[in-house]
């Protein structure tokens, strides 16, 4: 004790920097920062992300990394990101196209980074409940532009509710966390901790008040129902399952009738669909309908290898129609707003292999009890049913809630596992 006190902060900050395990709460820090400031800002997400992976090389050991990356988990993201460069090879887009193109799959490359951290760090519960605080204060925001939209620091355009970025990613956030709020919420109840499983309850409803009387995406309003049934599935009893159902299409119907902005979103469905199939509008719905289907006549051209990468804006140039009756036709875009679709026409069959086969070993992965399992299936669920209606894999905003989500937890997963193995070995 008397030799620590003698010591200078020179002396503090150079013990600190010879110390491994000094560097490694300092990642589990910037992972923190990473983890808080993504519902903000891309750039601070950024910049904490690379002091991140910064601060791992000084005690890297390579030799062990390079092991953890043969695993299937983490070979699989490698795979999908090498298969996006070696697709520039046979593309007919411009280089620039091309390398811009590979930009969006790079942040895969972080993920068994996460996942070989996190398998060594205890901390990793520390960037989930870092996340669920910073959306808890965007909700908070989100409530007050409501009401007072000048407070918005997002004013191009201005959107309702929204107090940064956009309604879409907004939407995402606090579907994640008021769905995953669910598992520890049951898990209090059954260990008879009622003030605490209430005061999750109650910021568990306060984001699902948000997405119902202040802005939703029609994304999360068709996903939504997706994971709490696998929710039910996994974690509740059938009788349970029954009376849950019925309290939540009790107040579906509740939140209908007293929520203009729930019936007008939804509404938005079929005056979409019809203005796109009856005049050629370029609704949201309908320009999806025209990426779907033009994007399956590309992928039908070059089923097995694609087009190549950063091909997709050159091909639907191609068939756009001039402007006139239909002006979905007239439509270029550079993502079709489908995930397989995406990588379909790019890099053919064998993309959509490696992309689902990403999915299929997460997925795997977080089979089974516990927390850290229950958010990364989460995570999974929300990115693979998404993906039906966007490239959420390849945006930053979702792709990166892919990356920390998964990376993560399934640092958690592995850690556990490795502390059961060895409480089993000395055992016996």
């Amino acid at each position: 004790m008397t030799a620590l006190a003698r010591e200078t902060t020179g002396e503090m900050l150079l013990r600190r920097l010879r110390s491994p395990a000094a560097w490694r709460e300092t990642v589990d820090i910037f992972a923190v920062l990473t983890a808080a400031s993504l519902p903000w800002s891309t750039s601070l997400a950024g910049i904490f992300n690379a002091l991140m992976l910064l601060c791992m090389v000084p005690f890297l050991d390579v030799r062990d990394f390079l092991q953890s990356l043969k695993r299937p988990i983490c070979a699989a993201p490698i795979a999908l990101v090498l298969l996006a460069l070696v697709g520039t090879l046979w593309s007919d887009a411009t280089w620039g196209a091309r390398f811009y193109a590979v930009n969006p799959t790079v942040k895969l490359l972080v993920l068994p980074v996460l996942i070989y951290h996190f398998e060594r760090s205890p901390r990793g519960h520390w960037i989930f409940f870092a996340f669920l605080a910073s959306c808890a204060l965007l909700s908070v925001m989100s409530w007050l532009v409501a009401f007072y939209p000048n407070l918005a620091l997002k004013t191009d355009p201005p959107e309702r509710g929204v107090f940064v970025k956009n309604y879409i990613d907004q939407s995402q956030e606090f579907a994640l966390c008021a769905v995953a709020l669910a598992y520890p919420i049951v898990t209090l109840l059954r260990e008879k901790r009622y003030w605490l499983a209430g005061l999750l309850t109650a910021l568990a409803l306060s984001f699902f008040a948000n997405l119902v009387f202040v802005v939703v995406s029609r994304t999360a309003l068709v996903t939504i129902p997706i994971m709490l049934g696998v929710f039910a599935l996994l974690h509740l009893k059938w009788r349970s399952i029954a009376i849950i159902s019925a309290a939540l299409l009790a107040g579906g119907v509740l939140a209908w009738q007293v929520s203009p902005h729930l019936r007008q979103t939804t509404e938005r469905f079929t005056r979409d669909y019809r203005g796109y199939v009856e005049r050629g509008e370029s609704t949201s719905m309908g320009m999806r309908l025209e990426f779907w289907r033009k994007s399956l006549g590309f992928f039908a051209e070059a089923p097995i290898v694609g087009h190549g990468t950063g091909s997709t804006r050159g091909l639907f140039e191609r068939v756009a129609t001039p402007q006139g009756h239909n002006q979905a036709s007239a439509e270029v875009i550079g993502n079709p707003h489908n995930q397989t679709l995406n990588v379909a026409v790019q890099w053919g069959l064998i993309g959509v292999v490696v992309l689902y086969t990403i999915w299929i070993l997460h997925l795997l992965l977080f089979r089974g009890d516990g927390l850290a399992k229950w958010i990364g299936l989460l995570v999974v669920v929300q990115n693979v049913f998404t993906s039906l209606f966007n490239s959420h894999l390849f945006d930053f905003h979702e792709g990166w809630m892919y990356v920390i989500g998964v990376g993560v937890a399934g640092g958690m997963v592995i850690r556990a596992q490795q502390a059961e193995a060895k409480m089993r070995e000395a055992g016996s």
